[in-house]
């Protein structure tokens, strides 16, 4: 389907600008947006995932990755039934949801991306996108999130009187949305179009034959990565003493930074309009990555783990993932920028106004819904210019946080982690996407204007 969709912004493009004289700045944008998907986007992300796959080799040496994927073993195995409960593949899903609810955006795409990457190791067709592949997307790109942090700060910023109310409303829209994308996701799956054909002799299951490129099976048939060293059986009595004392300080920190009233400090003005909630959550916002980044080396050195080795080793597969996806962030940045500076988006927003205007949808947040699949910093400007015109507490401005928060850049999240793994055929991936980015905003407009 990409495919077409990309001829499509392309072609479409052209000959917008062409009737709206605006192909000087077509040309423009293709340039631009190549230069962008390069020098703002592959280079600065392939120092992040350096640093988070190189956390996450830890973790898998520590075991870490294997008690989260027990823990949680039957919603995954419900949500991803073709991948082993044991599979790192397992793990990695889990480290990249957590970071989406807690809205850490910088954990969450290099952990997506090794998430593609294991789920790849299962698929017994290189290049077409396998059922467990397409469920984790659609649940990416629908992931509820409790706090949507840049939408609350840029209400903050414009003077709101309560910048975090539209924290309740994002979490009821994305919990919607979530649930939308799960169940496009598994009927989409069960279509003539999109489902899968039988796999032939040559190709037998990966899970069954226990050889999946660099993957082998133990003796109870479970896949596991031979890069990855059974860890000791436990932690001695020493570690335990040290990870407690570890633990205890972040307790600590945690409590200072969320209820500083239980120190003797002063309360910041911002912070007593928080209810109880909103501090727990802009707490654990806070110390989540640090606390990620210091507890994963920590536990793995007490699990006698050469550290420093096996984070670069982890680091070179960050930076390798990073020049790969490359093209095609290139391709797909182009192919929208060329198409939003043409006019396409003013002349869609033309085309169904009427439409929305019979269903009483507000068409001052049209563009923005529009956009929000396409691009996340196109979003992030058409929500700061309806907060400055309609004021930051308006039902306008409320909604479009909740849609910000509550939709994500589909094509973007797609084309980074597919072209990850190499994968061409997408099946369903977009439509279930773009099922949950269309039920969350109309479930945003719905939701704030109940509570707002």
């Amino acid at each position: 389907m990409l495919n077409y969709i990309w001829l499509g912004l392309v072609v479409a493009a052209v000959l917008i600008g062409a009737w709206n004289d605006t192909l000087e700045a077509v040309g423009k944008a293709a340039f631009e947006r190549a230069e962008y998907a390069l020098m703002k986007l592959a280079l600065p992300l392939a120092g992040v995932m350096a640093l988070w796959l190189g956390v996450m080799r830890l973790a898998e040496k520590a075991g870490l990755i294997q008690v989260m994927a027990r823990a949680l073993r039957p919603v995954m195995k419900w949500l991803f039934p073709d991948v082993p409960a044991e599979h790192p593949a397992m793990g990695s899903m889990l480290m990249n949801m957590a970071a989406n609810i807690l809205g850490l955006s910088n954990a969450a795409t290099p952990l997506g991306i090794r998430a593609m990457k294991d789920l790849e190791t299962l698929n017994a067709r290189p290049g077409v996108a396998s059922n467990a592949m397409c469920t984790f997307l659609a649940v990416n790109t629908s992931s509820i999130q409790l706090i949507p942090a840049t939408a609350v700060a840029v209400l903050s910023v414009a003077g709101s009187i309560q910048p975090s109310a539209i924290i309740s409303s994002a979490i009821l829209a994305t919990t919607i949305s979530t649930v939308a994308g799960i169940t496009a996701v598994k009927l989409l799956e069960k279509l003539p179009g999109y489902r899968l054909p039988p796999v032939v002799a040559e190709e037998s299951s990966p899970v069954k034959s226990g050889v999946v490129g660099k993957d082998r099976a133990d003796n109870s048939g479970v896949v596991v990565n031979p890069g990855v060293e059974t860890p000791a059986a436990g932690l001695s009595g020493f570690g335990w003493l040290v990870l407690s004392v570890f633990l205890l300080v972040f307790i600590w920190v945690f409590l200072k930074n969320g209820f500083p009233e239980m120190f003797g400090r002063v309360v910041s003005a911002e912070l007593e309009k928080q209810n109880l909630f909103v501090r727990l959550m802009n707490a654990v916002s806070l110390l989540s990555i640090p606390f990620l980044l210091s507890f994963f080396p920590l536990y793995a050195a007490l699990r006698r783990v050469n550290v420093y080795e096996e984070f670069v080793e982890g680091a070179k597969e960050g930076f390798q993932t990073a020049v790969m996806i490359i093209p095609y962030l290139v391709a797909i940045l182009v192919a929208i920028g060329m198409f939003r500076e043409a006019g396409g988006i003013a002349m869609l927003t033309d085309l169904i106004k009427p439409a929305l205007d019979f269903v009483h949808f507000p068409t001052e947040l049209l563009p923005m819904s529009l956009v929000r699949p396409l691009s996340g910093s196109g979003t992030l400007g058409l929500f700061s210019d309806l907060v400055k015109e309609f004021g930051p507490d308006s039902l306008i401005a409320r909604t479009a946080g909740t849609i910000y928060g509550s939709t994500e850049t589909t094509f973007y999240v797609i084309a980074v982690y597919f072209g990850a793994v190499g994968v061409k055929r997408t099946r369903h991936a977009v439509p279930a996407g773009l099922i949950a980015d269309a039920v969350g905003i109309v479930a945003s407009v719905i939701v704030c204007r109940m509570l707002f």
